[in-house]
């Protein structure tokens, strides 16, 4: 117990008592140096009370909840729902960013047409968030196949510092990951796309898009997996930009350009399921 709390458990403040302590000093004729003395050591005593007080204050606050930084929470609902259904063996699941996203909310069609393939695309995020929620969102759904899209928020830098070695790292481990757990793995090209609206510092998305689009290629090649070229179907002029006929933004797809991408992926994952 420190010493404020002794003094309140006594009915009696720890002011209250530094100021009769020091009158019975005065009353008593001690020394003047002794009195101030014992008024000084009173007054640390107090100040140490208070900051064990403050401590003690401070360790009995709930710790917040940390935050979703992965968004695992998403889908989980859906997962469960995902995970209950019967599964027919030929299960798709799509993981990404909002380029996947965005097809299944803004072109809900292609899905409809296709009632097995899952779309797990969150809108902002890298490769780094896809790899922390793979297990919920693909490996515990059971697809037979699994199909990555990732690497455009990690040029755009949305968690950090762009490292295409770590990109490609990411990928490899999503795909590796899901061979283990007997899923096959489609990996597609990065979209083509010369700046990013919320980053207008990022000057060379390009040239690094390209060179990333050549790693995931041989990545492919190297693991024997699928691989869906996009980028070739979808990029425009010299600034190696996203065809302004197919995006408002250049970056996401309009129906347009979802359209040249739909018969590619799906052609993909028809071999995909038809291959041993």
């Amino acid at each position: 117990m420190h010493a404020a709390a002794f003094f309140h458990r006594k009915g009696m403040g720890f002011s209250r008592f530094c100021s009769t302590f020091a009158v019975t000093i005065n009353n008593s004729n001690m020394l003047h140096n002794t009195k101030m003395w014992l008024v000084a050591c009173a007054s640390a005593v107090m100040m140490l009370g208070s900051s064990l007080t403050c401590s003690a204050q401070q360790a009995a606050k709930p710790a917040k909840a940390p935050k979703d930084w992965a968004k695992i929470e998403k889908y989980a609902a859906a997962n469960d729902s995902v995970r209950r259904a019967c599964n027919s063996g030929r299960r798709v699941v799509f993981i990404g960013n909002s380029i996947t996203e965005l097809w299944k909310r803004n072109y809900p069609r292609f899905w409809n047409e296709h009632p097995d393939y899952v779309c797990r695309g969150i809108c902002g995020q890298t490769s780094y968030q896809f790899l922390v929620r793979f297990r919920q969102d693909v490996i515990d759904l059971n697809p037979a196949v699994v199909v990555i899209n990732a690497g455009t928020n990690d040029v755009a830098e949305n968690t950090n510092r762009y490292s295409e070695d770590r990109t490609v790292a990411n990928i490899a481990t999503m795909a590796e990951l899901a061979r283990l757990h007997g899923i096959k793995v489609i990996l597609t090209s990065v979209l083509p796309a010369s700046h990013f609206s919320w980053r207008p510092a990022i000057t060379d998305a390009a040239p690094k898009i390209a060179s990333l689009n050549n790693r995931i290629k041989a990545l492919a090649e190297s693991m024997g997996c699928g691989y869906v070229d996009y980028y070739s179907h979808l990029v425009s002029g010299s600034e190696r930009s996203l065809n302004p006929a197919m995006t408002t933004d250049g970056v996401h797809p309009t129906e347009a350009g979802y359209n040249v991408m739909a018969p590619l992926i799906v052609k993909a994952i028809t071999q995909a399921l038809s291959s041993k």
